[in-house]
């Protein structure tokens, strides 16, 4: 018998108090500003702001803009990365892949120039290498493979939105610089054209922050939605995608971000933040605004209180006495 570190949530009471008291004192914040990188996501609506928690048990407690469904953006990555490991094993991704942080923009190109190539999963480059070695015969399959993916971690349907991936293709210049550089280091699996547009494709689908902490929550419990009861991955593989979170979720700021919280985490430009406490619960949060590093403001705000609050946080103990 194999033992692992886990426990419980609070009451259900506690947590609806603390979601409550969280999301009204969260909500007034009005730092940070929408992302700029593509014109959709800059004329979102700064005041929405959504909070939900779901636990392994399949409770769902929820505030505020929940429901309110945005751009998936890079939430997607540890997800494409869990899907990858899935095929290649987890040796094999840290291999082509690389595991450590970069210290530099989730969108830098010198990473990949420097050194041997290899980034992380969790920033664009080494997503962008992620999704290239997606399983299927043609970019379609690879698609087909990765939207029925996240759909299964989210427990329903999930949907491309066409418009946003129409606006993204125009624009990302710098995710085209990102491809190019892979390709002239060696690091693609497949055609370049066909890894950004899976790699465009995957950030414009449509969730909601009730998604999010479904998606989480099945992190948390081992592989499995506990939602629909569907094993979506081994239970093994999820130690691997933690790991990945961890280093590099929220880019230049995961340093900090495990000093206030204490938990893996993923942000994404569409305002989105994904956190998972693993054996306990997932936590979907969003609100447009995004600091310095392309984190949601209020969503940061919001996780370090529910970590305190609801007893979260990976590295707090207390004495055995």
């Amino acid at each position: 018998m194999s033992f692992i570190s886990t426990g419980a949530l609070p009451p259900a009471d506690a947590i609806v108090r603390a979601l409550d008291t969280v999301h009204d004192e969260v909500r007034p914040v009005t730092d940070g500003v929408n992302s700029p990188v593509y014109p959709m996501l800059a004329s979102a609506d700064p005041d929405q702001f959504g909070l939900s928690l779901v636990g392994v048990d399949g409770s769902v407690h929820e505030r505020g803009d929940a429901g309110v469904p945005f751009a998936l953006m890079s939430v997607a990555k540890p997800f494409t990365f869990a899907l990858v490991s899935a095929e290649l094993g987890p040796q094999r991704a840290r291999a082509e892949l690389g595991v450590n942080a970069t210290g530099d923009a989730f969108n830098a190109v010198e990473p990949v120039l420097d050194r041997d190539g290899r980034t992380n999963p969790m920033v664009n480059a080494g997503a962008i290498a992620t999704c290239s070695r997606l399983p299927g015969s043609s970019a379609e399959e690879q698609w087909t493979h990765l939207l029925d993916g996240l759909s299964a971690f989210a427990g329903r349907e999930l949907c491309l939105d066409e418009e946003l991936y129409a606006n993204v293709m125009a624009t990302n210049v710098r995710n085209r610089q990102l491809t190019e550089a892979l390709a002239s280091r060696g690091l693609l699996a497949g055609a370049p054209e066909d890894a950004l547009v899976l790699y465009s494709r995957q950030s414009c689908v449509d969730v909601t922050a009730h998604d999010l902490a479904v998606m989480g929550a099945t992190l948390a419990d081992g592989g499995v939605n506990p939602v629909t009861g569907r094993q979506v991955i081994p239970a093994a593989l999820c130690h691997y995608v933690l790991a990945v979170m961890t280093t590099a979720g929220m880019y230049e700021h995961s340093g900090d971000w495990l000093y206030d919280v204490g938990l893996p985490g993923k942000s994404g430009i569409g305002g989105g933040i994904m956190v998972v406490c693993p054996g306990k619960c997932g936590l979907g949060s969003f609100s447009p605004p995004l600091d310095e590093a392309g984190n949601s403001v209020r969503g940061v705000r919001a996780a370090a209180r529910l970590s305190t609050e609801l007893g979260l946080d990976l590295y707090a103990s207390r004495a055995a006495g």
